[in-house]
């Protein structure tokens, strides 16, 4: 019994020894990493934008005003990160840009500032070649697309709802904009320098009349995936699923139906700068989220 103690002993000392020598005198450089750590009982939230992508969109020929392919891969992309990183309980995307909501009690990654930004934008530019061919069949890609990312902590429930609806207000804007800029343009047979100025110090009420007056374009009746955006929320799904099973005293398997209930990452084009969605999806804002 005394010759296993000392054995067992033994081998101990010589895994400290290991690990002692595995240290190096270079090791003091740990010390200038930056402490990031996002502060506790906050939402983070982290925002992806495309970089240069008014370039990248001209040059892979995107449709104007919207591209519905490059919407919904942006989506699909954002749909991705979220499987991946399963504490984000909401995502809001337009455009080129998406923004990630993060539980406020998370404790991924210990709440490092910079991996919650790494991880977020590296699985987002990663999904967005790999799936490019499966939204455009007919357009190669001529070159990596570039996103940037930023993190912002909100401390209330209602800071994050505002962010939310800043966005969502800002899709809004830049859409109504963006439709009558390129009516002008394209049917109009403006340039883009005389929509700009046709444009300049005009309203929404402004925009909305040249939209119905000039074009018959009722903008309400607009697809809301372009007015509101895209809202990413989770979901529980029946899904109806095919298996074989063998049947007591049957000699054969046969097909039966069978419905089961998974949790996955759902789209929605709605408002959200009102009470209504928060009222339906209060499990959104839940403490124990």
């Amino acid at each position: 019994m005394l010759g296993w103690w000392r054995a067992a002993s033994a081998i101990s000392a010589g895994c400290v020894r290991r690990l002692s020598m595995a240290k190096s005198k270079f090791e003091y450089v740990r010390d200038f990493e930056a402490d990031d750590t996002c502060l506790p009982n906050c939402w983070i939230v982290v925002r992806l934008d495309g970089r240069n992508f008014h370039r990248f969109s001209e040059q892979h020929e995107f449709k104007k005003p919207n591209d519905d392919r490059a919407l919904n891969l942006m989506t699909k992309c954002a749909q991705t990160v979220m499987q991946e990183l399963e504490d984000i309980t909401i995502a809001y995307g337009q455009s080129d840009e998406y923004s990630f909501v993060f539980k406020k009690k998370s404790r991924w990654f210990k709440r490092r500032a910079s991996k919650f930004m790494t991880h977020v934008v590296s699985q987002f530019a990663s999904s967005y070649v790999f799936y490019w061919k499966d939204y455009f069949k007919d357009q190669q890609l001529l070159y990596p697309p570039g996103f940037d990312g930023r993190i912002v902590l909100y401390p209330s429930n209602q800071n994050l709802k505002d962010y939310l609806s800043w966005r969502q207000a800002d899709c809004h804007i830049n859409n109504l904009y963006n439709t009558v800029f390129w009516m002008l343009v394209q049917r109009s047979g403006l340039t883009p320098v005389q929509a700009q100025d046709r444009l300049q110090g005009t309203l929404a009420g402004d925009k909305n009349e040249i939209l119905f007056s000039e074009f018959n374009i009722n903008y309400n009746n607009e697809p809301l995936m372009y007015r509101k955006g895209t809202v990413l929320i989770w979901q529980k799904i029946n899904e109806v699923m095919t298996k074989k099973i063998k049947l007591p005293k049957e000699t054969e398997e046969k097909e039966v139906e069978v419905t089961r209930t998974r949790t996955k990452v759902v789209p929605l084009h709605c408002d959200i700068i009102g009470d209504q969605f928060w009222e339906e999806y209060p499990e959104i804002l839940a403490e124990d989220s």
